[in-house]
């Protein structure tokens, strides 16, 4: 049985470019998105927890993000959770809805966002490579134990090759267009 899978390779490259895109679906831009809370987990209960599973947020206008607590006594917890994530928002609360107005974005905040894109994608990038490389160790792996000659050996490895460039090409394309948004240009 062959060491090498390209169809999971595909899948595990695929999985780096979904986490950027979740990653890079948190960042701010000038306009209210409901996943732009995605990332702060609320201490509600003696345990951490997603803010969706304590909470619906919805995005009732461009400029505003609406955070409605199912459960009174997880207010104070929200609004702390919020408040302490670094987004840089301060909800306003009103019963048991938080509202959010989204601040406009200073040059500086534009900036270190489109910074902060730029390491997702880096850290996405180094996923793929990572990748490659246990693809073209399982390769070797085959061809030393005689599963594969040398150039059927090479041949995969420049399909893993072609399959890394697109991948990292699909990385760069996204992060583009996220630091264009977060830019505004």
């Amino acid at each position: 049985m062959a060491a090498y899978d390209k169809a999971d390779l595909e899948r595990r490259m695929n999985g780096a470019v979904e986490a950027l895109k979740h990653d890079l679906a948190g960042l701010r831009t000038g306009r209210a998105t409901v996943t732009l809370l995605d990332p702060v987990t609320v201490e509600v209960y003696g345990a951490q927890m997603p803010l969706n599973q304590v909470a619906t947020v919805s995005a009732p206008e461009p400029r505003l993000l609406s955070v409605q607590v199912w459960d009174k006594s997880n207010v104070g917890p929200v609004d702390k959770a919020i408040r302490s994530a670094g987004l840089g928002l301060n909800p306003v609360v009103d019963g048991t809805t938080l509202r959010l107005p989204i601040p406009d974005l200073t040059e500086e905040r534009r900036k270190e966002l489109a910074k902060l894109a730029g390491q997702y994608a880096e850290k996405a990038r180094i996923a793929v490579r990572n990748v490659r490389r246990d693809g073209n160790d399982s390769l070797k792996t085959d061809e030393k134990k005689g599963e594969l000659s040398e150039d059927e050996r090479k041949r995969l490895e420049g399909e893993v090759q072609k399959l890394t460039d697109s991948t990292i090409g699909e990385i760069d394309s996204v992060t583009a267009a996220k630091e264009k948004e977060i830019l505004g240009k």
